[in-house]
């Protein structure tokens, strides 16, 4: 079979849910006993409520956390303890704006086999991400959006690699947004080193979130390992905690009275497309795809009224682009599980 025929078409699969469905609803009755997860900032906004879903079918969860002890007790609030709701919660460790701090829990991760057993990784959902931040430098001089959003994760999935080949069928979901729509990948200037303009920093993000799925799904489908990217929609989370009020206020988000537009969803129903993604028996044997609203998104139709808010566009998920984005990357950070 040639690679074409393998690769899965940009196109909506009538999955059966949609805008509105919630986690919960989407991986009803999907048994995840004996599954280990791992949902980076799984203890805020999205990622708590993928958390609270994957926990709900029986998967043991990781949650990595730059404020472990608060983590902890977010998820102690939610009820999200050790056991109590049929799949354990744990929490490590981790700063994705570092390099070292990723190498350190990606470790004790591995480490956590019985002797002789190579520790699997059935799910991982890289959830966490900054928006909009202030100008911020971080390793050697990175753009902080892009170090924190993609490289943070990039090296982490590239790091855990040995565990999600060993869990024979595993899937990595990569939360991108319609933030791609903003700014393809800037290849002469990845740090903005010419001049930072915050908007079009998270814009390149988004897309390199949404590039690494399309490269990581094709470096890694032979292994059983398949790759989403996701945008789960707007939702008021701390994600928006450096954008002023006034400016949310200027782009319609929320009313003078604080009271948030209606196309916003919930965080359970903004949670939905990322718990399809890394559960959903209808995508078995599919990937490299970016998902939206519960479903495998649409190509952008360039000039159309929605073009703006839906779809995804040809940028973000062109197979050269992720291929030079990867080895960016991989020299960027020293890190590769697929030399040569």
């Amino acid at each position: 079979m040639s690679e074409e025929n393998t690769l899965t078409p940009q196109r909506k699969i009538g999955s059966g849910f949609g805008r509105d469905s919630t986690a919960a609803e989407v991986i009803a009755g999907i048994d995840l006993s004996g599954r280990t997860a791992i949902v980076t900032g799984g203890y805020s906004g999205l990622g708590l409520e993928t958390v609270r879903a994957l926990t709900s079918a029986g998967a043991a969860v990781v949650v990595p956390a730059r404020r472990p002890e608060h983590a902890r007790e977010v998820l102690a609030a939610a009820g999200l303890t050790p056991g109590t709701r049929g799949g354990d919660v744990s929490v490590a460790g981790l700063d994705l704006a570092d390099q070292d701090s990723v190498k350190e829990f990606a470790a004790g991760f591995l480490a956590g086999a019985a002797p002789g057993t190579p520790r699997s990784l059935d799910i991982l959902i890289n959830n966490a991400a900054i928006m909009a931040s202030p100008e911020q430098r971080v390793g050697p001089g990175w753009e902080a959006q892009f170090a924190t959003n993609h490289l943070g994760h990039f090296a982490l999935t590239n790091l855990l690699w040995p565990a999600l080949a060993a869990a024979g069928k595993a899937r990595v979901v990569s939360l991108s947004s319609t933030g791609h729509k903003l700014s393809g990948i800037r290849f002469d200037d990845i740090n903005f080193d010419s001049g930072y303009d915050k908007w079009r920093a998270y814009g390149q993000a988004k897309t390199a979130n949404a590039l690494f799925a399309v490269q990581l799904d094709a470096l890694g489908r032979n292994f059983g390992v398949r790759a989403f990217a996701v945008h789960p929609g707007g939702i008021m989370t701390e994600l928006q905690r450096h954008l002023p009020r006034e400016e949310m206020i200027a782009a319609g988000w929320m009313d003078e009275h604080g009271t948030v537009d209606s196309r916003f969803k919930t965080p359970a129903q903004g949670a939905a497309t990322s718990v399809w993604a890394a559960t959903a028996p209808a995508l078995d044997g599919m990937g490299g795809v970016y998902c939206e609203d519960c479903e495998i998104a649409e190509l952008t139709a360039p000039g159309s009224p929605d073009a703006r808010i839906r779809g995804v566009d040809a940028h973000a998920v062109d197979r050269e682009a992720a291929a030079r984005l990867w080895q960016v990357s991989a020299e960027m950070t020293g890190i590769n599980a697929f030399p040569g």
